[in-house]
């Protein structure tokens, strides 16, 4: 009997820390080294923040909310706007129009200080559940968004035909045929009808 082959595991979580307070950014990396995360980058300013998440195209960014260079909120507004990387804010303040501020800038997730191990960990899970989520969505938006291209294409192509005298079903049963004998899409046989 032979052994299966063994199942490769899964690549740690690839984590940038922003955390102006160096001891905090200090237990951070800890934490999450012993958790089996992989720390790729740390700065205690939002800027910098920004700028490595970009490098290093993380799966998550902890951002604290107060920071030099740029706050924290702003950092995570623009990591979601650019990045496909989940944003996690830790803070002092836990008031509702910080915390609604957070969400409008696409945290994930939100951490006040002081923290234990376990939340810290059950918010980086969270944070990337959702994260896996919004992405799901994302390619189903740009699934549907490339059929209504292409059905777009085809209705134009099929209205090309039909001023050449064809009937509709002869127009689609062409742009069907010749997609099947180029082996091609028919969203490409229907550019190269407008085309001609």
């Amino acid at each position: 009997m032979t052994d299966p082959s063994p199942v490769a595991a899964a690549p740690p979580v690839r984590v940038v820390i922003a955390e102006d307070e160096a001891i905090i950014r200090l237990d951070l990396s800890e934490m999450l080294a012993e958790e089996g995360y992989d720390v790729v980058g740390e700065t205690g300013r939002g800027d910098e923040a920004v700028a490595l998440v970009r490098a290093l195209e993380p799966d998550l960014a902890i951002l604290d909310v107060k920071m030099p260079g740029m706050d924290g909120l702003r950092a995570a507004a623009l990591i979601a706007e650019d990045a496909d990387c989940g944003v996690i804010v830790l803070t002092a303040f836990s008031q509702r129009e910080m915390i609604a501020a957070a969400s409008e800038a696409g945290v994930l997730a939100y951490l006040v200080k002081p923290f234990q191990k376990a939340e810290l960990v059950a918010a980086i899970e969270v944070a990337l559940a959702r994260d896996r989520e919004r992405r799901r969505l994302r390619g189903e938006v740009r699934s549907l968004e490339d059929r209504l291209e292409t059905r777009k294409l085809i209705d134009r192509a099929k209205a090309r035909l039909l001023g050449r005298g064809m009937g509709e079903g002869e127009a689609f049963s062409l742009i069907q045929r010749r997609s099947m004998d180029q082996r091609t899409t028919m969203r490409a046989v229907a550019e190269a009808i407008l085309a001609e």
